[in-house]
């Protein structure tokens, strides 16, 4: 089963660039001159690096952030990082057009980032676990809270910039060259250097807060790290590609139901098939013969929202 799923997910990794709208003729994608080259080399293989590295990068964060927070329905736009992104983005697209808009979703991820940890620092107590608690419920009410500040930038806005918003939120991996897809390759190797080389840590977190702290792990300390790398590289994805939602919730529960191994044996398998299900997502997406390739949210929320209900149920008999 592994094996099979492998292979196909190679196989379709590699024909991925080959699919689209428009139809190549393959002996001219090595002709510098030709459309198709243009069209292959600039267009679609920049596009599955970045879906296959975006992706990845979301599924693993998914998996991290069950883990800190002991709640497998836990994500990191639970938290509000892609609520920071997406607001900081139309605050840009509107009062502030001079400014790149990878810059603007970064700062709002950092900003979102330091606002959870300075008042989860606040809020905090004796208590190993009140850290992850108070950062939870922080994010929840900032997550509200961006959402109304959006509601109000969009009545500022006028249609264009209206539907520049739109277009972001509904995520897009639109990209020419490999400028953004090989920063996005740079940020998935230090997201995946950092969470091997905390791997014994994470061990110990998956078995319980307490036995982690009776080995010596500082607890509050290891969760704040995580938490921090993984809302940084969240962000950075999200700046290019805007917020694509699920991913980070669905991949890790089926490698976990396939594999059938601890989560932290499952980094590399849940980072590779989180790129392979956004590539997939992203085929479907510029394959459906409309006017205009769907946006790719919209793909992952078709397939995430019916998976998230049956979570729910799941875990709502087994409760």
């Amino acid at each position: 089963m592994k094996k099979i799923l492998f292979v196909i997910s190679i196989f379709l990794l590699l024909v991925s660039p080959f699919l689209g709208e428009i139809d190549l003729n393959y002996k001219n994608i090595f002709d510098s001159n030709s459309m198709a080259w243009t069209v292959f080399w600039d267009l679609r293989v920049p596009r599955v690096i970045m879906a296959f590295f975006v992706g990845g990068i979301l599924a693993l964060g998914g998996l991290i952030f069950q883990i800190v927070f002991k709640n497998q329905l836990i994500t990191p736009y639970t938290l509000g990082i892609s609520s920071g992104t997406t607001l900081f983005t139309a605050i840009s697209i509107v009062f502030f057009p001079f400014v790149n808009m990878s810059i603007s979703a970064i700062f709002g991820s950092i900003l979102t980032v330091m606002i959870l940890y300075f008042i989860s620092k606040k809020m905090n107590s004796n208590s190993i676990a009140v850290s992850t608690n108070s950062l939870l419920l922080t994010g929840i009410a900032l997550s509200y809270f961006y959402a109304s500040a959006l509601m109000l930038v969009f009545y500022m806005s006028n249609l264009q910039e209206n539907y520049s918003i739109v277009r972001f939120t509904l995520g897009s991996l639109d990209t020419v060259g490999y400028t953004n897809s090989v920063i996005m390759l740079v940020v998935s190797l230090v997201f995946l250097y950092v969470i091997n080389f905390y791997k014994k840590d994470i061990k110990l977190l998956l078995i319980s807060n307490d036995t982690a702290f009776l080995k010596g792990l500082n607890v509050n300390k290891i969760n704040i790290i995580l938490l921090v790398l993984v809302s940084l590289c969240v962000g950075i994805s999200i700046s290019f590609v805007g917020p694509i939602g699920f991913i980070g919730l669905v991949i890790p529960h089926i490698i976990k139901l396939i594999y059938k191994k601890s989560a932290d044996k499952l980094f590399f398998p849940v980072f590779f098939y989180g790129g392979i299900f956004l590539v997939l997502s992203d085929l479907i997406s510029r394959n459906l013969n409309t006017d205009s390739s769907l946006p790719i949210g919209v793909v992952t929320a078709f397939i995430g929202a019916p998976f998230f209900v049956y979570l729910l149920v799941r875990r709502t008999k087994k409760g």
